[in-house]
């Protein structure tokens, strides 16, 4: 049976890490750390389905919310605030190596995935594998402002889990950006918006869930 924790981390010169930690029956060598988007937290019910999904496929699950969540509990993060947001991934993925020591994954949806892709096009050694869910290509209504620059700085394997009705890019958007990677990618559609279909308190667990944490898995090997 998994565990599920509060989890802390308070390290000298960096940005805190507030979350909670899944933990698998046994013992788990891989880890993932998870964060939610610019208008969401760690209790995001997509975060805590896949969390608890990746647990019970043996992999340590962090969920945590990024600086600017912690500094204010409403609102969207202010672009001056981007560099903090990704020096908390960065500590939350550093923290969870040290927890399951085999290899860590990064993860968010949409704000969160953004910011974990920055980081990882920065610093590629940061995690071995991405997973982006409900990537924000670009603006709603703004398909000219396309943020995919970045992603030939990408090196790791990488799961884009995207929704057929998603504002912030097409399907076919999606594919353009996804070859500009220089590792294995795959791409998952959902019959959904940006929100994947679970933007609701108490939406529990749903196939979808399972699917994209068989999907990551199976690209990560």
């Amino acid at each position: 049976m998994i565990s599920v924790e509060p989890f802390e981390s308070v390290p000298e010169g960096g940005p805190a890490v507030y979350g909670f930690l899944h933990r698998p029956a046994g013992p788990g060598r891989d880890g993932i750390a998870l964060t939610h988007g610019a208008g969401s937290d760690c209790d995001a019910p997509l975060l805590v389905a896949l969390a608890t999904a990746f647990a019970e496929r043996g992999v340590t699950a962090l969920r945590f919310d990024l600086p600017f969540r912690q500094a204010r509990r409403r609102g969207p993060p202010v672009p001056a605030a981007a560099p903090r947001d990704r020096d908390g991934l960065r500590q939350a993925v550093s923290t969870l190596r040290r927890i399951a020591p085999r290899r860590a994954f990064a993860g968010g949806h949409s704000y969160g995935g953004r910011q974990a892709s920055l980081a990882l096009a920065e610093d590629p050694a940061l995690a071995d594998a991405l997973l982006l869910l409900a990537y924000p290509l670009h603006p709603p209504g703004k398909p000219d402002r396309v943020r995919d620059a970045h992603f030939r700085r990408l090196r790791v394997p990488t799961l884009f889990v995207h929704g057929a009705r998603d504002p912030f890019g097409t399907i076919a958007d999606i594919e353009s950006a996804r070859a500009l990677v220089r590792a294995r990618t795959a791409l998952l559609t959902v019959e959904s918006g940006h929100d994947l279909g679970q933007a609701r308190p108490g939406s529990g667990r749903s196939p979808l869930t399972d699917r994209i944490v068989s999907a990551f898995l199976e690209l990560v090997g």
